[in-house]
């Protein structure tokens, strides 16, 4: 059976050691390495063994009692959340390291909120419970508080016969096992067949504590793992897989990490690819099969392993491939953009080139261009990573670069409907498109619909138009800042059966759009988090007061224990240093968990508009003007002038 297995925990809770036991319990590895010791088998790059911490989703391959198992060891560093949340996709279990002298905290409610999302069955292993202020029960009752009431505790489940308590827990929970509670029948087979079942079905999350770095309670957890871990996969169906990571090795090959979810897939086949109407047959060329930095090169990888192929181009994490047509969503953006600084004389086209290889393995990453400053920018989570970015891109390419510090991407929209026309007919071409815009629903990005009959556009011009508006990003009227939530409506259009081609339309559909913004009113819109904070119940009142002056909106705290909770969402500007701040006034006892919510109006868009100083009438790359021809010659016509010379 194969199973693929991925290690979640905030940073410091011992995931990695974890990993290591496991590792070398199933004699996957000769010695147990440590992060301490920078020799830890999954950390094995410079940059992890210098910060201790692990940066990238590596992965390895173990056998225990007859199955096959895919470890993925996940980062643990917020800054590098969309790294783990690709990694999710290709899990068939999560196991979440919870630290018995911390708790939970605010990276662990991440990881099982997204857990959650991707229905992804957890385990729970408390960990570091031989630490002076370790308290086992003290953190499993916050797990049940704070990640699920059905988390159980395990501990005594292998000593023999069920026990009353655990029994009494699970019987709440399922009918079945109620009967058998009921009945007094406490026999393991029956009692396991229904805790498989609850288990899959994330009714039930099994816990157990111990202590990683001193091999405690690790072969036991690793033991009820594999009892309760049960996946099927068909190997004779058409092949189907999932990519999660794309990688470059160090002669520039391009490495695509794929979960295979059904059938079976072999050297030298073609197989689909890609992504939409883009997808096309590419040629497996090698089949790896990597465990830490070292990989097996095979014939062929069947459902439910993972592996790695060379000889893809297309395909980016998050897209199926063969019979998988769909492509993964993803809940964790950044909210920050920084820009690339390097020396002129290094040819701004091969930095972008090389930050394009970046941005395939890791697609939060979003590198644009700014055609008119020749600039390179990228979006960031934070500090730390534009950090491992500098070394990476020194390491693998030879490049100095230096990166400006993060400032907050703010995005625009519209109130109200418009319609945006254009028109471009310089000497020797002709297009013409007219748009509807109107306000789309909060995190929709940009929709298109088609309105446009045939006869008066033709089928593919009217595809072009939508690939166009699609193939780069918008920038709005007030910062020039990207424009989202926005439903973009084909109206009608007109092509010339000689002077037409396809980037005429290119340009018209740019004009139009701009010109529908020209026409309406814009907003500036700013990511917001979702918070929650436990603070004793004596700093509530100054959290209270510090949220209302980050323009943050909150729920009625909830009070017990000493303790407070407060939730509420508040402006990402205003809380990114937050958590110094609140670990400082209460020292180390206070825990906040932040969440992207999404975008909504910006708290000080005045003070945010006249900083950025964006003129829309100077931005070359965006024009809402339109271009007519007369006697030959082309002329410009300005976007509130253009509608009455239109020629539909």
């Amino acid at each position: 059976m194969n199973k693929t297995i991925g290690m979640f925990a905030h940073v410091d809770a011992g995931k990695t050691t974890f990993a290591e036991q496991l590792l070398y319990h199933t004699n996957s590895i000769r010695r147990r390495g440590r992060v301490d010791h920078k020799d830890a088998y999954l950390d094995s790059h410079e940059i992890e063994k210098e910060r201790g911490i692990t940066v990238f989703a590596d992965q390895a391959v173990m056998d225990y009692n007859g199955s096959a198992y895919f470890l993925i060891d996940t980062p643990g560093h917020v800054d590098f959340s969309p790294e783990m949340e690709r990694a999710i996709q290709a899990m068939d279990a999560a196991v979440v390291i919870v630290s018995a002298v911390e708790g939970v905290q605010g990276h662990t409610e991440t990881v099982w909120r997204l857990l959650e999302r991707h229905r992804v069955p957890a385990f729970l292993f408390i960990n570091k419970t031989d630490r002076t202020g370790a308290d086992a029960e003290r953190t499993l009752a916050e797990i049940r508080s704070e990640l699920s009431a059905e988390a159980c505790d395990f501990a005594r489940f292998f000593s023999g016969p069920i026990d009353e308590e655990t029994a009494a827990f699970l019987a709440e929970r399922d009918e079945q096992l109620l009967s058998l509670y009921m009945e007094e029948n406490f026999a393991a087979a029956d009692w396991f067949a229904a805790i498989r079942r609850m288990v899959r079905e994330r009714r039930l999350f099994p816990c157990m504590s111990g202590s990683a770095l001193q091999d405690i309670g690790v072969t036991e957890f690793m033991a009820l793992l594999d009892a309760l871990t049960v996946t099927e996969y068909d190997e004779q169906a058409p092949f189907a897989g999932r990519v999660y990571k794309v990688r470059y090795d160090e002669n520039g090959t391009r490495i695509t990490f794929v979960k295979a979810l059904g059938g079976t897939l072999r050297v030298r086949e073609e197989v689909l690819c890609g992504s939409g109407d883009d997808r096309a047959e590419e040629k497996v060329t090698q089949i790896r099969f990597y465990s830490g930095s070292r990989f097996q090169q095979a014939d062929a990888a069947a459902a439910g392993q993972l592996f790695a192929v060379t000889g893809l181009i297309s395909a980016s994490a998050g897209d199926g491939i063969g019979a998988l047509t769909d492509k993964a969503g993803y809940e964790i953006v950044p909210t920050m953009i920084s820009k690339v600084s390097f020396d002129p004389k290094l040819g701004a086209k091969d930095v972008l080139r090389y930050f394009r290889m970046l941005d395939a393995e890791d697609p939060s990453l979003r590198t644009e261009w700014d055609e008119q400053l020749q600039d390179i920018h990228i979006r960031v989570m934070g500090a730390i990573q534009l950090e491992v970015l500098q070394r990476v891109v020194k390491e693998r390419f030879g490049l100095e670069v230096e990166f400006g510090s993060p400032d907050i991407l703010y995005k625009e929209t519209i109130t109200a409907p418009a319609v945006g026309s254009a028109h471009f007919e310089p000497l020797g071409h002709y297009a013409e498109v007219h748009l509807r815009l109107e306000p789309g629903e909060r995190g929709s990005g940009i929709v298109f619909h088609n309105e446009c009959h045939p006869d008066q556009l033709t089928t593919n011009y009217q595809h072009l138009v939508r690939q166009h508006l699609f193939e780069k990003e918008h920038r709005g009227l007030l910062t020039g800042s990207p424009v989202t939530d926005l439903v973009v409506t084909l109206l009608k259009g007109r092509a010339h059966n000689k002077h037409t081609s396809g980037g005429d339309f290119r340009e018209a559909a740019f004009r139009a759009l701009r010109q529908g913004l020209e026409k309406t009113e814009s907003v500036l819109l700013e990511p917001y988090y979702t918070f929650r904070i436990k603070v004793g119940i004596d700093q509530m009142g100054k959290v209270l007061s510090d949220l209302q002056q980050a323009h943050g909106r909150f729920d009625p705290p909830d009070t017990a224990g000493g303790k407070a909770v407060i939730t509420g969402t508040a402006p990402v500007a205003t809380m990114l240093n937050y958590g110094r701040e609140l670990a400082a006034f209460t020292q180390g006892r206070g825990a906040i968990a932040l969440a992207f919510a999404g975008y909504d109006r910006c708290h000080n868009a005045e003070e945010v508009i006249r900083r950025r100083g964006y003129n829309k009438d100077a931005d070359p790359s965006s024009t809402s003007a339109s271009i007519f021809c007369a006697k030959g010659q082309g002329y410009t016509v300005p976007w509130d002038e253009a509608d009455r010379l239109m020629h539909v």
